[in-house]
């Protein structure tokens, strides 16, 4: 007799071989790439690269998401034109307010270089078009094809960075092998998935313009929502880059860089999983309390383990893997793991929001998550204060997320 898997492991599994790849492949390589490149240089591709992240979001209007609702071709073939043109004019606008604030010399944009600045655009149109195309593919339950693609693309990455590293390439090597890396990742995605084809108007048509209402709730409160959390989690980066320089950034980006490994590796796995179990269960019976649960569970079982690890031993282990140099940023690591172990729960349980139409209420607790992290990371102090006052807010507003979300998946929706 052969032992089955219930249909929600199976899924996870298949996400989770595809991101274990993703994500095993940088970390491989990242203790020989932090022995080429100094913190500093780390800490200026961080800046870009969360500049282009944060981009990203807002260039999507997060309507990518709506494509796990909408399963009809005709539906899904104008939720990709409209996303293809409102990433088409944000790339333009952001490639234009680099140069602008560079020209001005306005904040943190002083540590970027030219190259940087000219590329931080089609950084951003990347990683829009690459989400996008992953989210048809979780649409159709495609997590195989999905997890290959992004193999693929963060070992391009990976390798491109390692070898123009080596050729003394510097913080230029680490752009270029992103960029690199990440159109190998959009071109592997696109030839496995083939998604709808998506032709650029100059302005959108009558029903791109419906599609772009019926679907406002995303733009109107996840967009925000989104671009908040973005924004916070790139925040202390620029924030850093401000009062404390290039080099604290550096380590800080390696800090944020292994600590997000789990969520990044478990939890957006599971994520995956939970948008299509959470959707038809409040689909058949008014609420995903049950998905909810399970899902708790699961991430509470898998985050525990390595987060006692990791607030144990985050110092020394830095400082073998990475290099002495890097000691400082386990010094950080160490007190920010009660706060990620947190987010490896909350974030991927969050999605509950968006199913139940509670966008709202997410978008007034990203306000609030915003003005602390403000607040924390402009008060006097040294590096270590700041992100210990940082890990405590953060820590205690994800208590108050957790409940809030746990409160939605219980809602029932009212028969007509």
């Amino acid at each position: 007799m052969k032992l089955r898997l219930p249909l929600f492991w199976k899924q996870v599994i298949t996400v989770l071989g595809g991101t274990l790849g993703a994500q095993a492949l940088p970390l491989a390589v990242a203790p020989l790439i932090t022995r080429l490149c100094d913190p500093s240089e780390m800490g200026t591709f961080s800046l870009w690269l969360g500049a282009a992240m944060v981009a990203a979001i807002g260039a999507t209007l997060r309507l990518e998401t709506a494509m796990i609702l909408d399963h009809g071709p005709e539906q899904q073939r104008t939720c990709f034109r409209v996303v293809f043109y409102t990433v088409g004019v944000t790339t333009f606008a952001v490639t234009a307010a680099g140069l602008l604030a560079r020209l001005t010399g306005m904040g943190f944009v002083r540590e970027l270089s030219w190259t940087a600045l000219l590329t931080v655009g089609l950084g951003t149109w990347l990683i829009a078009i690459t989400q996008t195309t992953l989210a048809y593919a979780t649409s159709h339950g495609a997590f195989g094809q999905a997890a290959r693609a992004k193999v693929w693309g963060a070992g391009t990455i990976a390798l491109a960075q390692l070898v123009l590293l080596y050729l003394g390439a510097g913080g230029t090597g680490l752009l270029a092998g992103q960029l690199i890396g990440m159109a190998a990742g959009l071109a592997a995605a696109r030839l496995q998935l083939r998604p709808p084809s998506a032709p650029i108007g100059l302005v959108l048509d009558s029903v791109q313009r419906a599609y772009l209402m019926k679907h406002q709730a995303f733009w109107r409160f996840s967009l925000p929502s989104s671009l908040l959390n973005a924004l916070v989690a790139q925040l202390p980066l620029f924030l850093i880059g401000l009062r404390h320089g290039a080099l604290a950034v550096g380590l800080f980006a390696l800090t944020q860089r292994v600590l997000y490994a789990p969520i990044a590796l478990l939890a957006a796995s599971v994520l995956e999983v939970f948008k299509r179990q959470s959707v038809h269960e409040y689909q058949a019976v008014g609420h995903c309390t049950q998905a909810y649960r399970h899902t708790f569970k699961v991430l509470l079982l898998l985050g525990l383990g390595p987060s006692l690890l990791l607030f144990a031993f985050s110092p020394p282990l830095f400082a073998w893997i990475f290099g002495e140099s890097w000691r400082a940023a386990g010094e950080l690591a160490q007190i920010l793991v009660p706060l990620y172990f947190l987010n490896f729960i909350a974030s991927p349980l969050s999605y509950v929001f968006a199913v139940t139409g509670k966008q709202k209420l997410d978008l007034k607790w990203q306000v609030a998550l915003f003005v602390m992290t403000i607040s924390v990371f402009s008060a006097p102090g040294t590096l270590h204060q700041n992100v210990q006052w940082y890990a405590i807010g953060y820590s205690l507003l994800y208590l108050v997320y957790l409940y809030l979300s746990w409160q939605c998946s219980q809602t029932r929706t009212v028969a007509a």
